[in-house]
């Protein structure tokens, strides 16, 4: 709960900002596609996630730190859902958490942008399918995020790839059952300045 505490207060600092007319506030959502890690099953081979859709929705800040180059803090909450395959069954694993990703970015031409950065992560929930899990590892972990986008007046579209770098899993109450939380995703996104 600290951490989400932690998460809205460097927000809230930021929205804070944005009274200077360089900072620009606005809503985002959208959709995402890929998997988490693999999981391991006692007594049996790992198996690898079968990517699937998930979605995102957030808001956020863009401050202009020169005409060409900008900061743009977002807070989200976001879905992951992946599929793990197994001899008799399939299982869904879904992943509830709120991302901030701290995005550097840099008009290259025209509407054009191309932006990366840290994605820290606070993971809210985790349920695998007729498994009942522990909390995963750490609630608390960071990812990298980059990608492009074309900015149309106050409309935003962009694409981008988002990788976990903090090794993060979840067991079941007997331990026999551990699953990677690490999302490995496709991201796209539209977004609306305010």
């Amino acid at each position: 709960m600290k951490n989400v505490f932690i998460f809205f207060m460097l927000f809230t600092s930021c929205a804070i900002l944005a009274q200077e007319k360089r900072v620009t506030f606005g809503v985002k959502g959208g959709l995402n596609y890929g998997d988490n890690g693999k999981i391991e099953i006692t007594d049996v081979t790992r198996t690898t996630a079968d990517d699937r859709v998930g979605y995102h929705l957030g808001v956020f800040l863009r401050g202009k730190l020169t005409d060409n180059i900008y900061l743009k803090p977002e807070l989200q909450y976001t879905v992951n859902n992946s599929t793990y395959k197994l001899a008799n069954a399939e299982l869904d694993y879904t992943i509830k958490k709120l991302d901030l990703p701290i995005l550097l970015g840099i008009s290259v031409l025209g509407p054009i942008h191309v932006f990366g950065g840290p994605a820290l992560q606070y993971i809210v929930e985790t349920d695998l399918e007729d498994v009942r899990l522990g909390d995963v590892k750490n609630e608390f972990t960071v990812g990298l995020q980059f990608g492009a986008g074309v900015q149309f007046g106050r409309f935003n579209a962009d694409i981008r790839y988002e990788r976990g770098l903090s090794k993060n899993t979840a067991e079941s109450i007997d331990k026999s059952i551990r699953v990677d939380s690490r999302p490995n995703q496709l991201i796209i996104g539209l977004s609306l300045d305010l």
